[in-house]
């Protein structure tokens, strides 16, 4: 028996031009999205994919699962080199690697240790996912048979591999077979066979393995672990301005029709190809703090609706396209035209699912393969709010205090600078020369808790003689609360006004106590012609407290647990300057909830939900607030308004008012600055 040339060659091209068919299919389907420009710094996307991609960063954030599947991908990539050479085989009897001389055997030593972790992390996966069932993972249905077929697939292109060295090291091939420590073992199962039945079974082995390689190929376009092959690209394309940074709907557009996203063509490619790319591992379902608090809301959901609406229309708009019948392994129906009017918002995902977020940004914190789900939401709650007025009732109000007084509360917009009364704080328009904008957000002006912190930091800055100044009523809502709701005209509205304002005075530098204003202001102000120095209030303080410009006396003895603001650490990555102004007040004791930094936990106020009632699950800021006293402490510290109203209540709840304080970072360090 031996390799017939031609038929390999054939088969190879028909299993390569069968790929090739699909993967045309698929970027068809891509192509029925919005055009989206995602190719500026190539440098940095090519580091991303190193990192991300093939350093495996993100999945090994989980140890165990991460450690299985680094061990499955580096085995493919390495044992690449050991099909090819079966392919070269294929092409010509005899073939190897071997003219790589010294590096062969090193190079097949490699192979058999990386094809054993294979097989021992296959093993394991589908231990883990019929035995063990972790919550996060889709335990049911075509899903589970899907990855169980992928791991089954990947086991056996494993053991042929191991066979077919096994079967031409006994019948005396050179192929290092000292260094092929595991196929060499495996080698004396054929001892005992004739010179032609070794041959005979080398044979039936290679064609086993070189038809599991092609049918893997082959079946991964049909598969959810498509992102095999789409993970990379979607990496590389992944967004490289601030994580969080929405991108501004072209509200002048004459031509448009309706603006966000009602369905898969008013998404971007990239939005789709995120579909095509999700495992469903369930990683941003288990950090998502609605569905951890059993709200409607599964950002894994989201993801895999969108390629299941895809996957059902992209078909038929690309034939409707191009005016011809297009083969498609989609389910096709003699009336296209039912499908063609249904719609992703509410025959896929409901409006609570969309409104039970929090733009957080865990999921796309946690999703291994740089999906985007808050991008996505955002983009169909604007479709609800702008084309069709449907948002929580809640809302209206908040919509139209914005309107009317530019703020989300019905507070005066004359009384916006009250807070300030006895203090001596100058007005920009009278102190246009002042180094330092104070922006004091909305929360800070008429929030009766938190004008104590926005007093206390602004005590700061005069005790460190810092010139500043702040707009008093001619501050408005930055925006943020009505962009994240979906209503971008009212957010553009007040964003511009804004922007007009403060480069009238020619403002340079921007302070502000709220991550929220903070966040927008550095990274979507930007997109409105407004360019400033924008810094938080955390980072201000702990610059002063570096160059001696305040001082830290009075001991303060308390047990301090700090707690994560979502829009100050995950969209902006500060996370130490908080934490080092808590350790520089002398004598504190400052412990970490398990949930903290990156893998923060929300306190649920976030993406407009501080205006909407939480009727559904648990309160988030309660779950929140549990871990805070599970580490008993005097003081839960914060660094947001939104915070701290929310782990307030939370503790009123907990009925722990007596004995846990929840205070911002400006007023720890006012106190261990006065006493």
């Amino acid at each position: 028996m031996t390799v017939n040339s031609s038929l390999f060659i054939l088969v190879l091209l028909a299993a390569l031009g069968f790929f090739a068919f699909n993967v045309r299919r698929l970027v068809s389907y891509l192509k029925v999205g919005k055009p989206e420009s995602r190719t500026d710094q190539p440098g940095v996307r090519l580091k991303n994919v190193l990192v991300v991609a093939f350093g495996q960063t993100k999945l090994l954030r989980e140890p165990l699962a991460g450690l299985m599947h680094f061990f499955i991908f580096w085995g493919f990539v390495i044992l690449l080199l050991a099909i090819l050479e079966a392919m070269g085989e294929g092409m010509s009897s005899g073939f190897s690697l071997a003219f790589f001389g010294p590096l062969y055997a090193p190079l097949v030593f490699l192979e058999d240790t990386l094809g054993l972790l294979v097989i021992a992390s296959v093993l394991f996966a589908l231990f883990r996912r019929h035995v063990i069932r972790p919550k996060r993972l889709d335990v049911s249905g075509s899903s589970q048979m899907d990855a169980t077929i992928i791991l089954m697939l990947i086991f056996f292109v494993m053991a042929s591999m191991f066979l077919q060295n096994a079967a031409n090291i006994s019948r005396g091939a050179q192929i290092a077979a000292e260094a092929r420590f595991v196929s060499n073992r495996l080698a004396s199962m054929f001892a005992g066979c004739s010179p032609e039945q070794q041959e005979n079974w080398f044979y039936l082995f290679w064609w086993m393995h070189i038809g599991l390689v092609l049918g893997f190929m082959n079946y991964l376009p049909y598969s959810k672990h498509l992102h095999i092959f789409s993970s990379f690209p979607n990496v590389y394309f992944a967004k490289l301005r601030a994580r969080g940074a929405l991108k501004p709907l072209n509200l002048a557009d004459e031509t448009a029709t309706k603006f966000g996203a009602s369905d898969i063509e008013d998404l971007t490619w990239k939005q789709l190809l995120d579909g095509y790319t999700c495992t469903e591992c369930g990683r941003c379902t288990a950090a998502c703090p609605a569905a951890i608090t059993g709200k409607p809301l599964d950002p894994k959901k989201i993801i895999v609706d969108i390629r299941r609406r895809m996957m059902e229309k992209a078909p038929l708009l690309v034939q409707k396209k191009n005016g011809t019948a297009e083969s498609s392994p989609e389910p096709q129906t003699t009336n296209p035209e039912p499908l063609l009017t249904k719609h992703l918002i509410d025959h896929y995902i409901t409006e609570e699912e969309l409104w039970a977020c929090t733009t957080c940004m865990a999921c796309v914190q946690e999703c291994p393969v740089q999906i985007e789900h808050v991008d996505s939401i955002v983009d169909m709650r604007r479709y609800l709010v702008l084309n069709e007025s449907r948002f929580p009732k809640e809302l209206q109000a908040t919509f139209q205090n914005l309107e009317r007084n530019f703020t989300p509360w019905g507070f005066s917009h004359s009384t916006r600078a009250d807070w300030a009364q006895g203090l001596d704080i100058p007005r920009f328009a009278d102190k246009r020369d002042a180094e330092v904008l104070f922006w004091v957000g909305c929360a800070g002006a008429y929030d009766a808790r938190y004008r104590k912190v926005t007093q206390a930091f602004a005590r700061l800055m005069k005790m460190a003689n810092i010139s500043f100044a702040i707009l008093g009523a001619e501050e408005k809502c930055n925006g943020d609360p009505a962009r994240r709701a979906g209503n971008e005209y009212l957010a553009q509205m007040l964003m511009t006004e804004n922007v007009g304002m403060l480069n009238t005075y020619g403002v340079k530098k921007i302070v502000t106590t709220c991550p929220h204003c903070f966040n927008i202001f550095k990274n979507e102000y930007p997109q409105f012609g407004g360019n400033y120095e924008v810094v938080h209030h955390t980072d201000f303080i702990m610059s002063l407290i570096d160059s001696g410009k305040i001082k830290l006396t009075k001991e303060k003895r308390a047990r301090i647990t700090y707690h994560d603001s979502c829009y100050l650490g995950r969209y902006n990555e500060i996370y130490d300057q908080p934490r080092n102004a808590i350790k520089a007040i002398p004598g504190v004791e400052t412990v970490e909830m398990s949930r903290s930094r990156d893998r923060g936990f929300c306190c649920g106020a976030g993406g407009a939900r501080m205006f909407m009632e939480e009727t559904i699950g648990k309160r988030v800021n309660i779950e929140r607030t549990e871990e805070a006293l599970g580490l008993k402490p005097d003081v839960i510290g914060t660094a947001c308004p939104f915070c701290m109203t929310m782990m307030t209540d939370g503790v009123k709840a907990k009925e722990a008012s007596d004995h846990v304080q929840v205070k911002d970072i400006a007023e720890l360090v006012l106190e261990a600055v006065e006493g």
